[in-house]
């Protein structure tokens, strides 16, 4: 991994934790209008990995909710 990958990745990380605790769900924006100003490789870098980690979240959070669904239908429909 180079060295803007691995910054890239720990700021993302840090910025979603950051979110997380703040319920700022856009704070990365800002984040990335810094990195922006400064360095354009990483911006991008950055925000690649905040959008892999996003989507990443949607899908998990959206596969728990079907498998519990799947599941409470058919307990639903095994119990007499």
């Amino acid at each position: 991994m180079s060295t803007l990958e691995a910054l890239a990745a720990k700021l993302a990380e840090d910025t979603m934790k950051a979110q997380k605790e703040l319920g700022d769900e856009r704070l990365f924006v800002e984040v990335g209008n810094i990195l922006a100003a400064s360095s354009q490789s990483l911006e991008e870098a950055y925000l690649t990995e905040v959008r892999v980690r996003m989507s990443e979240e949607k899908a998990r959070a959206f596969l728990i909710n079907k498998v519990k669904a799947a599941r409470a239908a058919k307990a639903a429909t095994d119990t007499p």
